[in-house]
């Protein structure tokens, strides 16, 4: 199977050794996003519907370059660094989850990189 490393325009620059998705076959892998801006890099300002907004939005960028969209997601996985805030979170989620579900997995985890309160991974199907 090959694979190819998908590096949108216009999407966060990876802040690491890792690339913002992998295309194996007919499955994209969207690394986990965090709250960055990606004209600038920075944090988003603002409470965990802000935060969630945001990495959602980062999720969109990688999905249209490869000409997907949310309904191809077929698993997520989001990582919060308090449950509390879920409810918040997830009224969010739903605006862009609107209809056939993806999988889904939410886990409390300690700390999230640059100080983030939420960080979302997805697998997409073409």
């Amino acid at each position: 199977m090959t694979k190819t490393i998908i590096k949108p325009t216009g999407a966060v620059p990876a802040v690491g050794p890792y690339n913002q998705g992998v295309r194996a076959g007919d499955l994209l892998f969207c690394a986990g996003q965090i709250p960055l801006v990606p004209s600038t890099g920075q944090m988003v300002e603002g409470d965990i519907r802000a935060q969630a907004e945001r990495v959602l939005e980062n999720v969109k960028i990688i999905l249209t370059d490869q000409g997907l969209d949310f309904r191809n997601v077929v698993k997520t996985t989001v990582f919060m660094t308090n449950l509390a805030d879920f409810a918040a979170m997830n009224e969010v989620y739903a605006k862009y989850f609107t209809s056939d579900f993806p999988a889904r997995s939410t886990v409390q985890v300690a700390a999230l990189p640059r100080g983030a309160s939420v960080e979302i991974e997805v697998t997409a199907h073409y």
